[in-house]
């Protein structure tokens, strides 16, 4: 069985560990402790494994946060996954900092990455691993604090959300969606 992770974020050092790139930041700490490397590829830079009879494909864009579409549509149909197979990682201002969520479907809330992928896929059913970067900002200042790096006091919060993460993406795999969502929905 064939999934397709997508961490969402932008490339080159201006975005490296900002709270728009947490996407990246994931998908760099799973490749870590399975112990493989991200390769430059076809609109995203890219990673595989295997853990118990599946097959993790996981993919960086290349393509900037607003044309993420193209790389997952591209690689989907490349790797002939199943949309129910994707699981797409992405920041959330909705979500208290440090807070995960998995959902089945749903709409972009406002996220220009996920906005591209909807509109690739035609629809929004695919799986999204939502990691809270909270929304302690002035009036008008959501760019300057999406695309901020966190704060020493942060970290502490992100660094083990990452981690949990990483085991949420293993358990969506493997365990199934529902019991996933049932495990990792409740942790605080």
């Amino acid at each position: 069985m064939n999934y397709l992770i997508v961490g969402l974020g932008n490339i080159g050092p201006d975005y490296y560990k900002t709270r728009h790139n947490i996407g990246f930041d994931v998908l760099d700490e799973l490749a870590r402790q399975k112990e493989i490397t991200f390769k430059s590829d076809r609109l995203a830079d890219k990673a595989e494994f295997r853990f118990k009879s599946r097959n993790f494909h996981l993919i960086k864009p290349t393509t900037y946060m607003n044309l993420s579409g193209k790389a997952v549509r591209y690689w989907m149909d490349t790797l002939k996954i199943k949309q129910e197979n994707i699981l797409v990682l992405v920041d959330d201002l909705a979500l208290p900092l440090a807070q995960v969520r998995l959902k089945l479907k749903g709409g972009d809330g406002g996220h220009n990455g996920l906005k591209d992928i909807q509109e690739k896929l035609g629809n929004a059913k695919y799986a999204r691993l939502r990691f809270g970067i909270g929304n302690d900002f002035h009036p008008g200042q959501q760019v300057k604090f999406v695309l901020g790096r966190w704060t020493e006091e942060e970290e502490k919060l992100v660094a083990p959300a990452i981690k949990t993460c990483c085991e949420a993406i293993i358990a969506f795999a493997t365990i199934g969606a529902a019991r996933a969502m049932n495990q990792f929905n409740t942790k605080k």
